[in-house]
């Protein structure tokens, strides 16, 4: 155990975080189980640590960060040590890498009724179940999804400035008010093409190659996460079909699935064509683009890379300026808004506002649609500057 804080306070007091994230705002932290989802390299480590630098004294011995890769967690069950843990004084358990251990679930409900005075706090890969009806987490644990870096987020992290984020509903109704509190401090555009190459995952602020390390994340989400998700059930031998698919995919986005000539390309079935999909998506490698009142299984009407950083990573090719709007567009507003695909123009947002996204207007203007264009700096009246949609967050 003495080794165990010695490395939480060891971790937190060399935290170094140049921004907040704003998911630390949106938690209710009163829930005594919490889980953190979140795709490889988005930060949920630096989270975890984060909350304890925030809430507790470095030597404050009432929160522990743990990370299950510990080999001692193969000889310590779970519950045993949450038992001590909370014996000797312990508050708040913060464990990351959950789906490392087995039979996490079943322990975590245990410790929940259990140890009513003990508050845990986990951090996992995005395609955990946890609210799955089948789990027995299911009625206990709250989860949030901590995403990566918005571009106004970004824009913190590059110009030491704060500022606010916006619901859609201001933007839509406010943007020309909006946007002169913004551009006045920075100029947005300067920056976007930075943010879609390199700015969605904070590793880019370490001191590596990051193109390297974002194919290597992207491997290992396929390689581990989602091996882990499907209980092992994909044999190692179909991994190369997965990345071959994930590959096809990222080559032809924006594009409707031709799921036969996928499953002749991959050599395998429509069936399991269909099924890699979903782990893609549920990975987050991969957005799916439904009209409205359809969803998985059905094919879906487009499919997207789940931010513009995996389109730079992936193609080898130059990345088309219009899928990189595109792109960009349904990974901001995807994370609060329900998106489908539009009738009319490219997305459907709530069901309600719809949107054409590109560089220009294209065509007749639609006095019915909002226009989200990239190369301005502001707007008027229905005309949104497509930067502005990257302060949702």
């Amino acid at each position: 155990m003495d080794s165990l804080y010695a490395t939480h306070q060891y971790l937190v007091e060399h935290l170094d975080l140049p921004i907040r994230r704003k998911l630390m705002d949106e938690i209710d932290w009163k829930d005594r189980l919490i889980g953190i989802k979140g795709s490889r390299g988005v930060g949920k480590t630096s989270f975890l640590l984060q909350y304890a630098k925030e809430n507790f004294g470095l030597w404050d011995k009432a929160c522990l960060y743990i990370n299950l890769n510990n080999f001692y967690f193969t000889v310590k069950t779970l519950k045993d040590f949450a038992n001590e843990f909370q014996m000797h004084g312990g508050k708040v358990l913060l464990i990351d890498q959950i789906f490392k251990y087995p039979n996490w679930a079943e322990e975590l409900a245990y410790c929940y009724d259990q140890f009513p005075k003990l508050k845990i706090i986990f951090a996992g890969s995005s395609v955990l179940r946890l609210k799955d009806e089948h789990s027995p987490l299911a009625d206990k644990v709250v989860s949030y999804n901590l995403r990566g870096f918005s571009l106004r987020e970004f824009l913190e992290l590059q110009t030491g400035e704060t500022f606010d984020s916006y619901i859609l509903n201001d933007i839509l109704e406010h943007h020309t008010e909006i946007t002169p509190t913004i551009t006045s401090r920075v100029r947005p555009l300067a920056y976007v093409n930075d943010y879609c190459h390199h700015g969605f995952y904070p590793f880019h602020l370490e001191k590596r190659n990051f193109s390297e390390n974002l194919l290597k994340t992207m491997n290992m989400m396929l390689e581990v996460d989602v091996l882990i998700a499907q209980n092992n059930q994909i044999e190692q031998s179909y991994l190369p079909k997965l990345r071959k698919l994930l590959y096809m995919l990222s080559v032809t986005a924006p594009s409707s699935p031709n799921v036969s000539q996928l499953s002749l390309d991959i050599a395998t079935s429509r069936a399991t064509v269909t099924n890699y999909i979903k782990y893609l998506r549920d990975a987050r490698l991969i957005n799916l683009l439904y009209p409205v009142d359809e969803e998985f299984p059905k094919k879906p009407a487009q499919i997207y890379l789940q931010n513009p950083n995996l389109l730079y990573a992936t193609r080898m090719i130059d990345v088309p300026q219009q899928t990189l709007y595109e792109t960009f567009f349904y990974n901001q507003v995807h994370k609060d808004y329900k998106v489908n695909m539009s009738p009319a123009h490219q997305f459907l947002v709530d069901g309600v506002h719809d949107f054409a996204v590109g560089n220009k207007i294209v065509g007749k203007f639609d006095p019915d649609a909002y226009y989200a264009i990239s190369s301005i700096e502001e707007g008027e009246r229905k005309v949104i500057p497509l930067w502005l949609l990257g302060f949702l967050y």
